[in-house]
């Protein structure tokens, strides 16, 4: 038992993001050198599940708790939050029109693709959105629809602040803090998890990925880089008029490392949770505006639902002026937020922005197609930036507040107060 323990406190003595990267170069040495080794990929499997399992429950939990003990706190800092998700992911879709503009794409398609359901217009993603928000909540924690979570942990959080006594209050703190801390122990075995997800991808797919779609891929990923680096500290900046980056690198290194490899919002969720908590912020906030913004914000499906429409117009020899693409920037941004949080949760979007330009059915199913091959990078991506972003949003919209309120900002953003970090 001292062996093992002195192994354990080894292993936690190291920073997790120093742990994450070992994971990463040995799951990739190992995917580079070896086929089939089951038990890593199992690694990775056993990860993403886990956090799959507990980021509803936890969200859950932490929602009704946040409601029911609040004093009416969320106030300018919940209509902040929302408006930079809603600008930021509008403006990553004009970059991406942009984007396709100065470097136009087409693509190989095969001679035929298999149907699936997909939606078929704006209309019919915003109906899918507002029914799911009125689904059997034990579903909704089943299957993960976030929608449907937010939407009943907010109602019963906010019946329990009218309603329940103090005694149960402090239930509903402890139950939430209890899962917290199953979520901790689950996150500090993530080099584990991650050395298998990585395993995984380059033994199945080593670095092939790069020749067949290249172009396309570059577009995306340069697209979405553009977004992170310069359009969201940007909207950063005038928020605050403080020098981003720190909180950008930071927000990119603790939440988008573990997105891109779990490529879920959705499961990335208890990791924001995590650093949020690091960075200071309000709980009664963060609990909520972090699930909303892993349903809400999304960069980088907007960028990729942008993007691969407009390939899939060239392909086809549909031209394009700039002000439709521009309304498909409206349309993609609505469409985004309709997007799954779990990975290739933006592809089957893609077919309703194509309706736009006339796009045949079957050629917007086979661009989804391309979309699940290249989703190895272009999802790890895509989810990096949408997680990311919604801490960093979240924290903008926190520290915008303080501002306001004449409190020193944390010292990585020039003020005097202290923060983990």
């Amino acid at each position: 038992m001292k062996t093992l323990k002195k192994i354990a406190d080894t292993y936690n003595s190291v920073s997790l993001i120093v742990r994450i990267i070992c994971g990463l170069i040995l799951g990739a040495i190992l995917g580079l050198l070896f086929d089939n080794l089951g038990f890593v990929t199992l690694l990775g499997d056993l990860f993403v599940g886990a956090l799959k399992a507990i980021a509803p429950v936890l969200v859950f939990v932490l929602v009704i708790s946040a409601l029911a003990q609040g004093n009416d706190k969320l106030d300018s800092r919940f209509t902040t939050v929302i408006a930079l998700y809603m600008v930021s992911t509008f403006l990553a879709s004009v970059i991406a029109v942009l984007g396709s503009f100065i470097f136009p794409q087409t693509l190989k398609l095969a001679a035929s693709a298999e149907a699936e359901s997909v939606p078929t217009g704006i209309g019919e993603v915003l109906g899918n959105l507002f029914k799911g928000m009125v689904g059997n909540p034990v579903g909704s924690i089943v299957e993960g629809r976030y929608i449907g979570i937010l939407f009943w942990a907010a109602v019963l959080g906010i019946a329990a602040k009218k309603l329940a006594s103090d005694s149960t209050k402090k239930v509903m703190e402890d139950l939430a803090e209890i899962v917290s801390q199953a979520v901790r122990w689950i996150i500090n075995l993530a080099p584990f998890g991650i050395m298998g997800l990585v395993y995984g991808n380059v033994s199945t797919n080593g670095l092939s990925i790069f020749t067949d779609y290249g172009k396309l891929l570059i577009l995306l990923v340069g697209c979405m880089l553009a977004v992170a680096l310069i359009v969201d500290p940007l909207i950063a900046f005038i928020t605050l008029k403080r020098n981003p980056y720190p909180l950008v690198f930071r927000c990119l290194k603790e939440s988008g490392l573990t997105a891109f490899f779990t490529r879920s919002s959705a499961a990335n969720i208890p990791v924001n949770m995590e650093l949020c908590e690091k960075l200071g912020m309000d709980r009664e906030m963060y609990a909520v505006s972090i699930p909303l913004g892993a349903t809400i914000n999304m960069d980088g499906a907007a960028v990729t639902i942008a993007v691969m429409s407009l390939a899939a117009a060239n392909t086809v020899g549909i031209s394009v002026d700039l002000p439709t693409a521009l309304v498909l920037s409206l349309i993609a941004t609505l469409g985004a937020c309709g997007a799954s949080g779990v990975a290739g949760g933006s592809l089957l979007l893609i077919p309703m922005a194509c309706s736009l330009f006339g796009v045949p059915a079957d050629v917007a199913m086979q661009v989804v197609g391309v979309g699940f091959i290249i989703g190895v990078v272009q999802d790890s991506v895509e989810t990096a930036l949408n997680s990311s972003g919604d801490v960093m949003f979240a924290a903008t919209a926190e520290y915008a507040k303080w501002k306001k309120e004449g409190k020193s900002l944390p010292t990585f953003l020039g003020g005097d107060t202290e923060v983990d970090v």
